[in-house]
């Protein structure tokens, strides 16, 4: 009997530092999982043993796969990318949950994710990372590049152990939550792992918590009944922009202009060219970005006449804003052009 094909199957990628608290919480998931969907989860831990998938208790609505030994985003990318078409193929599941390990850079998952060999079968879902608030007084943990990137590149942040943290400890968290650009869609905390399933289950690019007029569905009910444990930092998620058909957003108020566009993750920038553009826009502009180059993701930062550029674990979309006062701003139009101008790759 031929299968239909595979499509479009939910992934949520939750990342975390070493003992963050992933595996409850993604436990705390399973607890509330539909009974009509069946969920694979890919484990991968630093250690050779594989201790964290035995964590999981067999169940025929759960298929539970484990690669101990290294580190999903580097050395064993090869290995989860022949993992993921067996699982996928195998097991047909509904929904894909990966827990890379805690030393590890979600960068590389997130790329054969969106890669041509799951493009079309795999839609990627809000990146959660999950907070230790009693651990952000350690130098090794928040001075650590793994865990800033990590952090980074989250759509959503679970401030988990909430009930072991001091107030002092999780106002830090929150506050280190919400220090961020682009802007979180949301933050909870969360104590035993009791992870609001709403928020994972919630149609993609759909309003964090508050549905559409007449279009309730039961995932949102559930969140708004749970919206004082939720911290919405974007109350809507825009699609995901097409490559050729980037976003644009204008606004003005108290004698300030902004433009702002948001680029498929899937298209290139030529870096050289971009920054050329970009210095040659008036002086006294505001600009911030975050985009997909040929020189890998990079953040562009200019404030005071003054550029900087540095490397960005973000990947979800490419951004860009700028800022300035009336009258000092270039034709949103031919600015939307000449960027175009700078994409070199788009499939």
């Amino acid at each position: 009997m031929n299968k239909a094909p595979l499509t479009a199957i939910p992934v949520h990628l939750i990342t975390g530092f070493l003992g963050a608290g992933k595996s409850t919480v993604i436990q705390g998931m399973l607890a509330q999982k539909p009974a009509a969907e069946r969920w694979a989860i890919l484990v991968n831990e630093f250690g050779q043993v594989g201790i964290d998938q035995a964590l999981f208790d067999e169940r025929d609505d759960v298929v539970v796969e484990g690669l101990p030994g290294g580190c999903l985003c580097c050395q064993l990318a090869f290995v989860l990318q022949a993992t993921l078409v067996n699982l996928l193929h195998r097991h047909r599941p509904d929904r894909l949950i990966i827990e890379p390990s805690g030393l590890g850079h979600p960068a590389g998952v997130l790329e054969l994710l969106r890669g041509e060999a799951f493009r079309e079968v795999l839609e990627l879902h809000d990146v959660i990372t999950v907070l230790d608030p009693t651990r952000l007084g350690e130098a090794r943990v928040n001075e650590h590049p793994t865990f800033r990137d990590q952090l980074e590149m989250a759509d959503g942040v679970v401030i988990a152990k909430a009930d072991l943290a001091t107030a002092e400890q999780l106002d830090a968290a929150h506050a280190l939550a919400r220090d961020h650009w682009p802007l979180r869609r949301w933050v909870i905390e969360v104590t035993h792992g009791a992870f609001p399933i709403a928020l994972l289950l919630q149609p993609h690019a759909e309003p964090a918590w508050q549905a559409r007029v007449g279009h309730e569905n039961t995932a949102h009910r559930q969140l708004r009944a749970q919206a004082s444990k939720v911290v919405m930092l974007e109350d809507w998620a825009p699609a995901m922009p097409q490559p050729g058909s980037p976003t644009f957003e204008q606004g003005a108020a108290l004698g300030y202009t902004t433009l702002g566009w948001r680029w498929s993750p899937y298209e290139v920038f030529d870096l050289d060219r971009l920054t050329l553009l970009l210095g040659s826009l008036p002086a006294g502009l505001r600009i911030k970005g975050v985009l997909h180059t040929d020189s890998s993701w990079v953040r562009y930062n200019r404030g005071g006449g003054a550029a900087c550029l540095e490397p960005s674990a973000w990947r979800q979309d490419s951004r860009l804003e700028v800022i300035g006062e009336d009258g000092t701003i270039p034709d949103a139009h031919w600015l939307a052009e000449a960027l175009q101008q700078c994409v070199i790759e788009q499939p």
